[in-house]
Formats: structure tokens, sequence, C-alpha cells
């Protein structure tokens, strides 16, 4: 079957055949021309002092990156002693990227003549756009205009500019170009920029690219995610940002660069007021920054709170291996610098490793008495090197141990130096990470310089080291829940879900924003979520009827279509064990709501057994954010939801790995688990309670704000107890409902289809639970076909490694899509077949496709199916062109090429077929 070139050629192949022409091929990213262009024109161009158009062509006069450079201006004939042009059309040779310094109302036009002349990019770094109003929007909107249906990327307006330290271009109006290196750094402030340059000049920190990205009308942080994350020269990549921009592409490339490369962010804005108006409790509870930290766990990215900790973080990563847990092993000389790593740990969500009786046993009987017989450890002033080695020894490999600290400070008989040279053995040799701090000037500079050149990473003080380590072991959990494979919950039916909408567009038909608590609980039931019984009374009659029904004790709560918080104006009545209790209670509550709201509030009552289960209560809610859209949240429940603020958020969909992830997030957690003598309760179905309310959150995009309080969690089970759902008003277009930042799993592409020998079989998108049976579809494969397939003959190892099928099956429906061909066995159990993938070329209009179907099942038509659904795919996903790359060998799958309409060209750079197809005209 077809497949995607692997990195490699092989190491055999053959000519061409029949309808098979001999055709090069030169492919690029479109960013190429911003970051490796080889002709450069600064529009704006000026002699004058100071001026911004000086700065710029100076700056890219005097970079060492081997192009050429034209200014453009309508005053002057020449620049700096250059000849310039009126006009970007007037210049000789077509110009790569265009840097724009004229004034802000001119530069639409000036982005519309580069369209004309072919430029491929353009840095405006010109300002007075939408951070000064209206007007400024206005151009922002033509620039637009003028670049929609092109291949032209624009970086800015209002930005420094951008440099590529590798090649040494500077098109900036920075006097001083960044040191080489393999940090990428992005900003979106200008002067952050500039203060940066001049901190890492200091520090030798250097770059790969030095990004200022402004206002990102165009190119924004997914765009530069994508196109560093395929740079081999980068190795992290660390941002300063202000706003998010496009969420979902952000998210997109974020966690599929994550998996290869640090990406690590400071955010300002942290301390952004959450929605003050909402009328459930989630609305009021999940703040944006808390959102924010919700997003950057789910794709992979770290959050630091120091600008200088966005460096520390690239080094530390690039130089030690990340910690498999929290737990952190201190080593000192000095008790003083020992406490502050100890506090800062636990401060910043670590722990202090607790050692194992083996390791303590061997501590003591090389340390003295009054050492501190504890971590940190404390071995006093006057350790000498070997002594100070093999406490270290001793503590990384103490199995409780998950990272080490050493420090050091200049007193008594410590020898910076020569322990230094004892200790940096350990700088890989442990599969633990290993940070140092040697506190001190001059003294200690020598034993600094020789930990940092070993690879092990020092800091001026240990509270720092200490900080860095919680950085760390956050970031690897974050990376953690990327490579695990969750279980799939049971699937609701079709039926189930016509009931949920039409609740829902009820309510929305007769003008209510509010549903009822019944209609909040059968919404909630047709998810598979289990509600109290919750019977409507008008009258004291009807309540007393309906509480005998349900037998006492019984709960009586206002019935009605405007108020959502029933305890707020004396709607709840509990435990009543007698009809006089209910028909006492039932006039109480219409009494305290007419007198609190006004008595066209009151409806009834709903009556409902009094639930007295010995358990916690919980909140499950959702609300949206203004950048990411829905939002789901999972915490401790009750009256004082508020008070306590115990909670974790996280963006649906959620499987069940993620649910778990979420709930391990809030300290309710720990009780969940069984404390003190408790039973734990059934923490797989709370899991699968998450992952189907976030079914619900997604397939009912009317809903904009629900919560579940309280859901009463116990051994016995768990039951939901009260509920609120807000959903939009008729004057809300579906167009202007909020989009999901991470794309939900692509229903509409799932359908039967028909083998040729009669079998009927389900094709359908890959899901991340599929891992097992890729697995078993590998274990099917013949060797010709996993030739042909990779190229090469890759071991069943190889292909089955988790790390591998984590990242075929937990894919991001916005970058690929992958179908596979589900068979039912004769015992019932499901099998895969076949998979077909479709891969979104980044940067470029085309996707890539390749196929694979097991031998067993091979001429049967499958692989013509697979392709033929995957052009609908591309269809409905907007992309203009499909290419497929074939050994020459493979005649099943050229003949699948050609029938379908596809082009095949050799590819004379490695000797494989390549097949494109221009989807809109096939």
């Amino acid at each position: 079957m077809s497949a995607v070139k692997p990195t490699s050629t092989p190491s055999k192949t053959k000519p061409g055949h029949d309808k098979v022409r001999d055709i090069p091929r030169s492919e690029g990213h479109p960013l190429d021309a911003i970051f490796a262009p080889h002709c450069v024109a600064v529009v704006g161009a000026s002699e004058k002092a100071g001026g911004v158009g000086r700065a710029v062509l100076w700056s890219l006069l005097s970079s060492p990156f081997g192009g050429t450079v034209y200014p453009v201006s309508e005053k002057r004939t020449s620049v700096l002693g250059i000849k310039a042009y009126k006009r970007i059309a007037d210049i000789p040779e077509t110009i790569d990227l265009a840097v724009i310094v004229t004034p802000a109302a001119t530069v639409p036009g000036v982005i519309g003549e580069c369209v004309e002349a072919g430029v491929r990019g353009a840095i405006v770094i010109s300002a007075g756009f939408k951070e000064h109003g209206e007007q400024g929007k206005e151009l922002e909107r033509q620039i637009l205009e003028r670049i929609r249906g092109t291949q032209m990327r624009v970086i800015g307006p209002n930005c420094l500019g951008v440099m590529n330290p590798l090649s040494g271009l500077n098109a900036t109006f920075a006097t001083n170009i960044a040191r080489p290196g393999n940090v990428a750094f992005i900003s979106q402030s200008g002067a952050l920029c500039t203060a940066i340059l001049d901190w890492c000049q200091k520090e030798m920190v250097g770059f790969s690219a030095f990004v200022s990205v402004g206002s990102m009308l165009d190119v924004g942080w997914g765009d530069l995610i994508d196109y560093l994350g395929n740079d081999p020269r980068t190795h992290s990549i660390v941002m300063y940002m202000e706003s998010v921009g496009d969420a979902r592409s952000f998210l997109s490339a974020a966690r599929e660069v994550s998996l290869n490369k640090p990406i690590i962010v400071i955010k300002a804005g942290r301390t952004e007021a959450a929605a003050t108006a909402a009328a459930s409790h989630t609305g009021t509870l999940t703040g944006s920054d808390e959102v924010l930290e919700a997003a950057f766990r789910r794709c992979g990215v770290l959050r630091v709170n120091a600008i200088a900790d966005l460096f520390y973080m690239a080094e530390v990563l690039a130089k030690q291996p990340r910690p498999k847990g929290p737990r952190l092993g201190i080593v000192t000389n000095a008790g003083g610098p020992g406490v502050l790593a100890a506090d800062s740990v636990i401060a910043n969500g670590g722990e202090l490793a607790e050692l194992t009786p083996e390791s303590m046993r061997q501590l003591n009987e090389l340390l003295p008495p009054h050492w501190s017989h504890n971590n940190p450890i404390d071995i006093l002033g006057d350790a000498l090197p070997d002594k100070y080695a093999k406490i270290v020894d001793i503590t990384v490999h103490d199995p409780n141990v998950d990272g080490l600290l050493a420090i050091i400070c200049p007193q008594g008989m410590a020898e910076p130096t020569q322990t230094a040279e004892q200790i940096k053995q350990y700088a890989r040799t442990t599969g633990k990470p290993v940070i140092a701090s040697w506190m001190g000037g001059p003294e200690v500079a020598a034993g600094t310089d020789i930990l940092n050149r070993a690879g092990i990473p020092t800091f001026p003080f240990p509270d720092t080291a200490a900080r860095i380590f919680d950085y760390m072991w956050r970031y690897s959990y974050n990376l953690r829940g990327l490579y695990e494979t969750p279980m799939l919950p049971e699937t609701k039916h079709e039926a189930e879900l016509a009931s949920a909408t039409a609740i829902v567009n009820a309510a929305r038909a007769e003008g209510r924003t509010i549903l009822t608590e019944v209609e909040s609980k059968q919404l909630l039931a047709a998810y598979g979520i289990p509600t109290v019984s919750t019977l409507i009374a008008s009258a004291e009659d009807e309540a007393v009827a309906h509480s005998e029904k349900l037998r006492y004790p019984v709960v009586l709560k206002l019935y009605s279509r405007t108020v959502t918080h029933k305890t707020d104006v004396g709607g709840v009545a509990l435990n009543l064990r007698d009809a006089a209790a209910v028909r006492q209670a039932y006039r109480q509550i219409e009494g305290s709501v007419s007198e609190k709201a006004g008595s066209q509030h009151f409806l009834g009552v709903t009556v409902q057994p009094m639930i007295r289960l010995d358990g916690y209560e919980l909140i499950v809610g959702s609300s949206v954010d203004a950048q990411f859209g829905p939002t789901l949240l999972f915490g401790s429940g009750g009256q004082l939801v508020e008070v306590f603020k115990d909670r974790s958020l996280a963006l649906p969909p959620l499987n069940t790995t993620l649910a778990r992830r979420m709930m391990e997030q809030t300290l309710v957690f720990t009780a969940l688990q069984g404390i003190r003598g408790r039973k734990a309760v059934d923490l797989p179905a709370l899991e699968e309670l998450l992952v189907r309310f976030s079914q619900l959150v997604v397939e009912q995009r009317w809903v904009r704000e629900i919560d579940i309080n309280p859901l009463l969690a116990s051994p016995e089970g768990l039951i939901a107890l009260d509920a609120r759902v807000v959903v939009y008003g008729r004057e809300v277009g579906e167009e202007q409902l909020p989009r999901l930042a991470i794309r939900p799993y692509p229903s509409q592409y799932v359908s039967r289809w028909v083998m040729k020998n009669g079998e009927s079989v389900t094709i359908r998108p890959i899901r991340p639970e599929d891992e097992p049976l890729m697995i078993k579809l590998h274990e099917a494969l013949s060797d010709r076909s996993v030739y042909m397939r990779y190229f090469q003959p890759l071991k069943l190892t190889q292909r089955t490694a988790h790390e591998r099928l984590t990242r075929i099956c937990f894919i991001d429906y916005e970058r690929e899509l992958a179908l596979v061909v589900e068979r039912k066995k004769e015992d019932g159990t499901a099998e895969i077949i076949g998979i077909g993938r479709m891969s979104k070329l980044r940067g470029r209009d085309e996707a890539e496709l390749a196929a694979l179907v097991d031998d067993r099942f091979q001429h049967l038509g499958m692989g013509s199916e697979l392709y033929r659904r995957l052009l609908t795919v591309a269809r409905g996903e907007r992309v203009n062109r499909v290419v497929s790359t074939i050994l020459p060998e493979n005649r099943d799958m050229r003949a699948i090429c050609q029938k379908l309409g596809f082009r095949l060209q050799m590819d004379v750079e490695d000797g494989t077929v390549r097949a494109e197809l221009n989807v809109r005209d096939g």
C-alpha cells in the first residue's frame, strides 16, 4: 500500500513503469521566505538618523545572511549608497521578503503591490493598527483582504521583526543580532525582545530564531510552532505570550511539537478576573488564566512565571532527562540552603523524597551522628569531596528519589572545584535529572564551569534550582498524558442523542434560556449520567402523593423556569419525614420565593427522595471561555463551592485518561481514593461519567452553561442530586456559537461498507483506544506489506512501540485523519483490518495519503475504498491537493491511484513514484 515517504530512502528501487514521468520537484514551506530569504526589500528605507527605516536597512546590510537587499523609497534614488526603487514592482528580480516600515495608512497598498509582484513573505514593523482603535482595525482588515487566497504570509504588524542568527539574517531594527544557538524565541512584545537580546548577550544564550510577532494579523503561534518544530536546528521553543489568538491552531501545533521538543511559555495577565455574570456555579469558577493552564497541560506545554526560567528550562531539558516523579533528593553541606530548597520544592508542587531504610543505613555509616537524618541530607560543612560524592551516589540511586539537587557553600572543609570533579560523573549515568547550586562568587566559579560543561545545570541559589526541578516534573507530567492509552466507555444510542437535543430545542423554542431542574436531569440521563428521581408537584396534595410514592424522607425544591440558585430564595427543604412536614415545607417555599423573587417565579416544587449515602459532594460543570470556548470543571461541590474553590479545568472532549488527570488536579481526589478507613469511590465510573459529560458539552452546542452540583460520589455509586442548564437564546445564530478549541471526534465520517466478499464492515476515524487493535493489525502483516508501506523492513517491535502507536491513534483531527476498517469477528470482538491516513502538510494547502491493509483482506476493494473516502474527507477539510508516495513495484497501489484520477510522476531524487490529484477538480 501507499506510504508517506520515509526520511531514509529505500535501499533498492526499480525504474518507473507505464504512465510515470520523470519530473524533479522542489517544495518549501511558505515561511521559508521570511526565515531564509534570498532577496529582501525594505519598503520605507530612509537615511534619517534614528529612523526605523534606516535601522532596518542597516541591520540587513550588515547581516551575513548572503542575500541581496533592495531599498524601496518614493523620495530617494539611493539609500545608504545603494540604488533605491520607487515601487517593489520596479526591482529587477523576484523578492522573497518585504520588510515594511511605512506609515500604517499606506501598508494595505504596499501589501497589495507585494502580492502583485509575487512577494512570498512580509514583515510589517509599522505600528498604528488595532492598538489605535477602529481605524487601525480597518487597516488590518484591508491587509487580510489583500492576502486572502494567496500564498503570501505576513508577520506583524507592530513588531520588532525577525532574526535567523544561524544564517545571519537580521530583519529588525535592533542594533545587534542574537547569538546563534538552538533555542527559538517568540515574543508578542517588541520591547521585551530588545531587553532579552541584551540579557542573552551577557548570559551567552544563543538562538536558532528570534521572532517578534506583534499583532499576529496573519502568522500566529500555531504557524511558528509548526515551522520551528520541523527545524532540526531548533531544540526548544520559548515564548512570551500576551494573547492566544487562534486557540485551536495553537493547541494543535503545540501538542504535535511538544512530543519532540520542549515548548516553554511565560504568559502575561495571570491575574485576569474571572467572569462575573453567570447563572451557574461553573461560570463564576472558571477564569481565563486557569483555562489557559488547562490548555497548556492538554498539549504538553510548560508554563513558567519568570523570564529567566524560560531559558533555565530550555537549558536543563536539553541537558538532563525528565524526572519520572515529583520526589527530589537534596544533598547539601549547609543546613540553611537545604531548608530553602525544601521550602521551594514543596511550595511549587513537588515533594521531598523519603529515603529507603537501606539508604538511611548507608548514610548513617558514612556520616557523623549529628547529620540531619532526613532529606535534605545535611552532611555538614567539613565533608570532603570524596565523601560528598559517596552521599550523592547513595541518594541518586535510591528508588524513592526521582531527581537530585546538590548544594555547595564555600565553608569549612568544602572544596567546590574538587567536589564538582567528583560528581560530574552523574550527569548522564543514572537516568535521573541531576542539578546543582554552587553558591558564591569567584570561589565556586571553577566548579560551576566543570558541572556545566559536564551537562549538570547549575544555579546561583538553591531555591531557584528546586523550582526548576518542579518545572521539570510538571513538564514530564504534562507529556505523560499525551502517551497514555485511555479506555473506551460504552457509547450512547442515537435515540438518546435525539432525546437530549429535543429537550434543549424545546426550551429555546419557548424563548427560555434556563432549563428546569427536571429538564436538566432528563438531559443528563440521556447521556447515561445517573440522576435522582424527581417528580413535579404544583399543589400541596400532589406533593404529598409524590412523597408517599417515593417513600419518606423526601426533599422539596423550588420548581421554576427562571430561578436557578434555589437556596438563595429559600427554595430547598430537606429530610421531610411525613405528610405534615411536606405541606409545611411547600407553603414555606412558596412564601419565601414570593417574598424574595416574586410569586411569578414559583411554579410548584419538585419532590425527590432524601439520599443518605456516605459520600462526597462534587461539582461537574461547563461554561464558555472567551479564548478557548466550552470549558469543563470538576471539583468539590456543595453550597460552599465558591468558597473552597477546589477545582480543576479541562478542555473537551475528554477520554478516560484525560478525565483521571483532571481529577488528579484536585484536593478532593485524595479523599475519593479512600482515607481513614473509608472505602474508595468507583473511580473508573467517575471517569466514565466525566467522559459522558464532555460528550454532552461537545454535542449540545446550544448549551451555554451547565453544572451538576452536587454530584454525590460514594462507594455505593454516583448520582446527580441537582443540575442547572443555561442555553443560548433565540437571538444567537449557529454561526455565533463558540468553537471548541480541540476538535472532537469526526463522527460524520463513520459509515458501513461491504467488501467484495459480501462481508459488511465499519469504516470510521481512529480513536485513542484503538492501540491494542492496531498492534493486532501489525502482527498480521506480511514482510512484503510492511516493505510496501514503509519502504524498509521495519521490525514488529518498532511498528508497535507504544510511543509510535500513541502518535497514530491519539491524533489531532484538525491536523490529520485516519480511517480504520473495523470488522466484527465470530466471537463478537472487533478487529482492525485496514487503515488509511490523510496528513495535512503544514504551511501548504495539500495533504499526503497512505494506506495499509491486512494481508488476509487484500484484493477485496479496501484500498480503493479507503482512498475514495479519504478524498471525500479532503474535500470536507478544504484540502486543495493530495499526494501519495509509492514504490514503483507496488502495482496495486499505482493502479488504485490511476483509477481515481491521480497523476503519477517519477521522483528523480529517490526513485519513488509520486501520485498527485487536485481534489477540487477530482
